[in-house]
């Protein structure tokens, strides 16, 4: 774990799925874009590897990657895999966020 940062071990298992079907390394980056219903976004996708600049955490041999730029805004964050009758979508529970969005996918600071 670095700056906090924590992957779920069912956000692991389900990143080591996709990326095995995609066959793809099991590294999921974590970023965040402008915009959104609360002024910041969470995008998520498969990394080949991480940059240079990236903080990394690990779980069951699946890493978590974030740029220096979003780690200012997800600092301490854990992402987590989670389904319900809703659908099944990864969730940041995020310290930094002073509020979110009904959809769980957005935020502000």
């Amino acid at each position: 774990m670095s700056n906090g940062l924590e992957l779920s071990p069912s956000a692991a298992a389900r990143v080591a799925a996709i990326a095995s079907r995609q066959g793809k390394p099991a590294i999921l980056r974590l970023s965040v874009d402008g915009g959104g219903c609360s002024g910041f976004q969470y995008k998520f996708g498969l990394a080949d590897a991480p940059d240079a600049d990236d903080t990394l955490a690990t779980c069951d041999g699946v890493m978590l990657v974030v740029d220096s730029v979003s780690l200012s805004l997800v600092e301490g964050a854990r992402v987590d895999f989670v389904e319900s009758l809703g659908g099944a979508a990864f969730r940041v529970e995020n310290p930094q966020a002073a509020s979110g969005c009904g959809c769980g996918s957005s935020f502000s600071v």
